[in-house]
């Protein structure tokens, strides 16, 4: 298993590659959460250990919070597994050009950001933190996609024969 401070200096890396930018802090926690969904979605398993918490504009993690700047994390961070790399590039694939605000859009519908923010006002930040097995629920909804293969996961075994010959 990684360690999310590990996980988002990927994330923080690949989206500069790619969008010619530094990944703001509301960007990467979003990032974040997803990449944590997809692992669920595929392997029923988290990428990390690390929680998140239900703040107001979607679900934040405090370590990372402490870690981000601008130009990366100020922690020492470690390489990732090629697996979790796998994760994190289609999640950036998926979700890196979706704004901001609207990446927190979507985090508000989850089930386990909506379960953390029970009794809270809007305006509040909340420091309650997201549950795994209500991530579980929400990576239930989701439908993998493989943006190499340019391929939803439930069609790779249709591309495959049905039964192999022994």
């Amino acid at each position: 298993m990684e360690r999310i401070i590990d996980v988002a200096q990927y994330i923080f890396d690949e989206y500069k590659k790619i969008a010619n930018k530094s990944i703001d802090e509301m960007k990467l926690h979003k990032l974040l959460y997803f990449a944590q969904r997809e692992s669920l979605a595929l392997l029923d398993d988290p990428i990390f250990s690390e929680c998140f918490e239900g703040w107001k504009y979607g679900p934040v993690s405090r370590v990372v919070r402490l870690a981000y700047s601008p130009d990366g994390m100020v922690e020492e961070t470690h390489d990732i597994s090629d697996d979790a790399k796998y994760i994190i590039d289609n999640v950036i694939q998926e979700y890196g050009a979706l704004a901001s605000w609207k990446l927190s859009e979507l985090s508000h519908n989850e089930i386990s950001w909506k379960n953390a923010r029970k009794g809270l006002r809007p305006d509040q930040n909340g420091d309650v933190e997201l549950l795994l097995d209500d991530i579980r629920e929400d990576a239930k909804k989701v439908r993998p996609y493989d943006h190499i293969w340019d391929m939803y996961y439930d069609e790779f075994e249709d591309a495959l024969p049905s039964e192999v010959p022994d």
